[in-house]
């Protein structure tokens, strides 16, 4: 699969690579992975969070997601490690599914490699975006 643009907004790359460093300062575990998170933020588009589309997957956000091999379908946020929560289907952005989709757009189909074999996917929906929302608020704010 070719690869895709991808968007991250300013201040979760700043955070991001804040994040990064101090994970590589008190472990060595993972460090494969953190490359792969690594890699994606050198090669995003790095833009202001007013500019972000609204069907890119930002840090906290909510998507629809599509298992493309199994039809199974669901629905999580993105969040910092410390907000990670699988009853609450917070993912972290550490987790390869985490990594995986940051910075991809509604209807884009993603693989990684995962023990044993390769994961597919497809983001059917961006349900939430904080940058969205926040643009959403100040129009309405403007409008009223």
């Amino acid at each position: 699969m070719p690869e895709r643009d991808i968007f991250v907004t300013e201040e979760d790359a700043r955070k991001l690579r804040t994040l990064l460093a101090g994970v590589r300062e008190r472990t060595v575990r993972d460090r494969e992975h953190l490359q792969l998170l690594d890699d994606e933020l050198a090669r995003a588009h790095v833009v202001p969070g007013s500019e972000i589309p609204a069907d890119v997957v930002t840090m906290n956000s909510e998507l629809a997601l599509r298992d493309l091999d199994t039809g199974e379908e669901m629905v999580f946020t993105v969040v910092f490690p410390t907000q990670a929560n699988a009853d609450q289907h917070r993912i972290s952005v550490l987790a390869p599914l985490g990594t995986a989709v940051l910075g991809y757009r509604a209807g884009d189909s993603i693989e990684w490699v995962v023990p044993g074999r390769t994961r597919r996917v497809r983001i059917e929906n961006v349900l939430y975006q904080p940058e969205a929302a926040s643009s959403a608020s100040r129009e309405g704010d403007e409008g009223g």
